[in-house]
């Protein structure tokens, strides 16, 4: 096989304007969300030490599922954007930690878009601050993950209704079921 064209990740990623609201445009369908997830967004609040809050929503079957974690810069002293984020599941009893890359591939200048994944490229992300994005930036994001050795026809869109849910009006997936099923489903 040949050898795939190293990453490269964001440098000097401004932390405090990545925070707030991105809404999952497209990703690789991954076992730790439901396959009939919409509406999937991520959270992120930057703490007092320097590391961020994750919270990871997603509604399945009318129902809010969520996850908070912890990113953390991979190597502090480095002005690359590889992040480590960390869960521990199942969520109703945290006792497994979880950690994985979290690499942000490109981020437009305004920190509107951005394409997110990870060195074995078994993970990638499309993420926007609005509940679409435009049909050409999509596709620009898309060139680039392939330009780096994705498979891109594994990306798959995730539905997003506009306006977005407000999560304290849905009922709650309070079973967890799904994470359990993502940590032995593979």
């Amino acid at each position: 096989m040949a050898k795939q064209e190293e990453m490269t990740v964001v440098k000097g990623l401004d932390l405090e304007r990545y925070m707030g609201r991105w809404y999952e445009i497209a990703s690789f369908p991954s076992r730790f969300q439901p396959r009939d997830g919409q509406d999937t967004r991520a959270t992120y609040t930057l703490r007092s030490d320097g590391t961020v809050n994750v919270l990871n929503e997603t509604w399945s079957g009318g129902r809010r599922g969520s996850i908070e974690g912890t990113a953390y810069k991979a190597d502090p002293s480095s002005d690359e954007a590889k992040l480590k984020v960390k869960f521990y599941v199942p969520p109703f009893l945290p006792i497994f930690p979880v950690v994985g890359d979290y690499w942000v591939l490109y981020i437009d200048d305004d920190y509107q878009y951005a394409l997110i994944g990870q060195p074995s490229r078994s993970y990638l992300w499309i993420l926007c601050r609005q509940t679409h994005l435009d049909e050409e930036v999509y596709n620009m994001l898309v060139e680039k993950a392939k330009e780096v050795g994705y498979d891109v026809q594994k990306l798959h869109k995730t539905p997003q209704t506009d306006p977005p849910p407000e999560a304290d009006t849905a009922p709650r997936d309070t079973k967890g079921i799904w994470w359990i099923k993502s940590l032995f489903g593979r």
